[in-house]
């Protein structure tokens, strides 16, 4: 075989030098527990300066939402692109690959590209059990080491919240420098990272840097909370649970609770809700400081106009509202997010109301990169939106939450929000409900579902377009992962009596086709349920035949 001249070599190597050059580079910055609690999305409380001059470099999504409310799905949704009923995981301890193991998450799909890739700080979730991912870094992963407390009397008084877990106080504030902080010194590395990346131009980064806070506990140094005046911080303005809610939708701030100045129940009192507010706010300004720096990094390092910045809150959180704390819902304060895109050549300081789910972050870095998506993703690329910021490509976004058995799916379209409240795989006639109109109730103050049975049904019609949510994964102890649960009876039973309207113990056609979710389908399985063919349905045809 004839090898080829020099000089074919050389020009093949400088091509590829400057291809690997006009690849943008990513700065993925995750920051978690951030809700839209800053002064570009309109908080006039909000001292959020850097992220408010980010904001005028991006677009602006003011329709963004999380996948599901809580660390490890979410966070699983922005890696993965599948949402966490696509993975069968609701939780904080199972590792996304138990149930993916060939999933090629976005940073490893750069890796593959070429990409440098590099985690720093909280990007999936450790802890509870869980891990990073190896595979996704070109290097290891980097955590900041520093103590979560740096005030003597903030651990005082600590409280068990379960074996070798304890927790100090809520809040906390002290004359402190930045870099005391976990977060602080995730700034300073991230810096040092892309001033080295600087010095390496053809070869492109993916840097992902994951900021703590505003995470409970609301830590911060003293000059964050100090620029709030107490007095004038912003208070719930409604305290009550939505009325008409199951009681199971709802939660009162267990993870709060387990710190050691918490009340472990009933009320939090005024005083404590607005300090709990102040904190909030302060190590939002806290975080926001340190996103600066490592913006200002990438501006100084001259890689600013060919790198794609991203910023995005991993779910909302409740401040009291409906007298509710922390996230682990479907309601508004927990799943909308913040997210902030700015790209090269794209068009900036603008602001969109297209839907975006997270699962969509994936797909879209992928496209701004030049590169393929892998097939199968849940998200989809919203480039276009990019593009054109008054284009809008889904009518609806999903996100889902269990509780008590049962896990509420969420439609939340430009007016409304419909949960469904069912099993997973129980069948649909035993799914309880609830409706928001955010025209007319934009605080959700009551639950709409039994008073509009026309909206309900049009957007479970959405609802019924996406599959049914896998299980939890569970592993046995052998180690093997145990086959889905089997579908009770007990539900299906209930479903039969709830369709048999004149209590003979037989369902009609007509009864058999109350509210079923595809009514073009289902009259098609009412002859396959009907075994002895007498134009009726017996508890034992309908419980064994399942959908």
């Amino acid at each position: 075989m004839k090898s080829l001249p020099v000089t074919c070599l050389c020009v093949a190597f400088l091509a590829c030098s400057v291809i690997a050059a006009d690849r943008p580079n990513v700065l993925l910055i995750c920051v978690d527990d951030l809700k839209p609690l800053l002064g570009c999305y309109g908080d006039k409380t909000a001292r959020t300066l850097s992220i408010d001059a980010l904001a005028n470099r991006s677009l602006l999504f003011r329709s963004a939402y999380c996948n599901q409310a809580v660390c490890s799905p979410s966070r699983n949704a922005l890696m993965t692109g599948l949402r966490p009923q696509t993975l069968g995981i609701y939780e904080l301890s199972t590792h996304f690959r138990k149930t993916a193991p060939d999933a090629i998450t976005v940073a490893q799909h750069f890796q593959q590209a070429g990409y440098r890739t590099e985690g720093l700080g909280k990007i999936l979730h450790r802890g509870h059990g869980n891990i990073e991912d190896a595979a996704s870094w070109t290097i290891p992963h980097w955590i900041p080491k520093a103590s979560t407390y740096q005030a003597k009397a903030s651990t005082e008084n600590m409280r068990p919240k379960k074996p070798g877990d304890l927790r100090g106080a809520a809040t906390e504030s002290a004359p402190i420098a930045d870099d005391a902080y976990a977060d602080g010194l995730l700034a300073v590395e991230a810096v040092k990272r892309i001033e080295a990346a600087a010095t390496k131009p053809d070869e492109p980064f993916f840097i992902a840097v994951g900021f703590i806070r505003p995470h409970l506990p609301f830590v911060a140094p003293q000059k964050y909370w100090d620029l709030y005046d107490p007095a004038t911080l912003p208070m719930p303005e409604v305290t009550s649970p939505p009325e008409g809610a199951p009681s199971y939708a709802l939660q009162f701030g267990g993870e709060l609770r387990a710190y050691s100045d918490m009340p472990v129940q009933g009320e939090i009192d005024e005083p404590t809700t607005r300090r709990l507010i102040h904190g909030y706010y302060a190590a939002t300004s806290y975080m926001d400081a340190q996103v600066g720096k490592v913006v200002e990094a990438l501006d100084q390092s001259g890689l600013a106009d060919n790198t794609i910045i991203v910023l995005w809150g991993d779910h909302g959180w409740h401040l009291g509202d409906h007298s509710m704390w922390c996230k682990h819902t479907n309601y508004e304060q927990a799943a909308r997010i913040p997210l902030l895109i700015a790209a090269p050549g794209m068009p900036s300081g603008a602001v969109t109301n297209a839907f975006i789910e997270t699962v969509d972050l994936y797909p879209t870095l992928a496209e701004l990169a030049g590169l393929r998506a892998p097939k199968d993703l849940d998200g989809i690329s919203q480039v276009r939106v990019l593009q054109d910021p008054a284009t809008s490509l889904r009518d609806s976004v999903i996100h889902v939450y269990p509780r008590g058995g049962r896990l509420g799916r969420a439609i939340r379209t430009a007016r409304y929000r419909l949960v469904e409240w069912k099993a997973i795989g129980a069948d649909p006639s035993s799914a309880e409900f609830e409706l928001y109109d955010y025209e007319t109730d934009p605080l959700e103050t009551r639950n709409l579902a039994s008073a509009q049975p026309e909206t309900v049904a049009q957007l479970r019609a959405i609802l019924a377009t996406h599959p049914e949510a896998r299980p939890q994964y569970r592993e046995s102890k052998s180690g093997a992962s145990e086959p889905p649960p089997t579908k009770p009876k007990k539900d299906r039973e209930s479903a039969f009596k709830k369709r048999d309207q004149d209590g003979d113990g037989r369902l009609t056609l007509e009864e058999f086709l109350l509210n079923q979710p595809d009514p073009g389908e289902a009259p098609k399985r009412f002859p396959v349920f009907d075994k002895n063919s007498d134009g009726t349905l017996s508890v034992e045809e309908y419980v064994k035949s399942g959908k």
